[in-house]
C-alpha cells in the first residue's frame, strides 16, 4: 500500500474555539477491487468539527485520485483513508461514511467515527 497521506495539505481554522461541522461529499471515489482487478465506486460523505486545521479540498480530491489504481478492500480503503485525515486534521471529531456501489447485486457501506475524549 501506498503511503499518500503528504498529499494532504491543511489551513488554519479561523474558528477554532467554535464547535461546527464540516460536510464533504465526494461522489466519484475510485479504487480497484483487490480479488477481480474491477472497478470499484463510491461516494464518501466526511462530516467533522476541526480544531486547528481544515482540510484543503483541492488536496483532498488529488489525494482520493490516488487511490483510483490502488487495489483494496471497502473495509480497509475506508480505514486508510480515516487514519490519514484524522492525523493530519487531528480534528475534535470525524466521520466517514463510504457507500460503495452495486458490484454483483450487492452494496456495501462502511462507516468509522472519531471522537477526541473530553474532559
Amino acid at each position: 500500500m501506498n503511503d499518500f497521506r503528504s498529499l494532504l495539505e491543511t489551513f488554519d481554522n479561523q474558528f477554532p474555539k467554535r464547535d461546527y461541522c464540516i460536510e464533504i461529499v465526494c461522489p466519484e471515489f475510485t479504487s480497484v477491487c483487490p480479488k477481480t482487478g474491477q472497478p470499484d465506486f463510491g461516494t464518501l460523505t466526511f462530516s467533522y468539527t476541526p480544531s486547528q486545521k481544515c482540510v484543503e479540498l483541492k488536496s483532498l480530491k488529488f489525494y482520493l485520485q490516488a487511490y483510483r489504481n490502488e487495489g483494496i478492500f471497502y473495509e480497509n480503503i475506508t480505514n486508510v483513508i480515516f487514519d490519514d485525515l484524522v492525523a493530519v486534521l487531528e480534528p475534535r471529531w470525524l466521520k466517514l461514511v463510504a457507500a460503495f456501489n452495486a458490484r454483483g447485486g450487492i452494496t456495501e457501506t462502511v462507516t468509522v467515527e472519531h471522537h477526541i475524549a473530553t474532559k
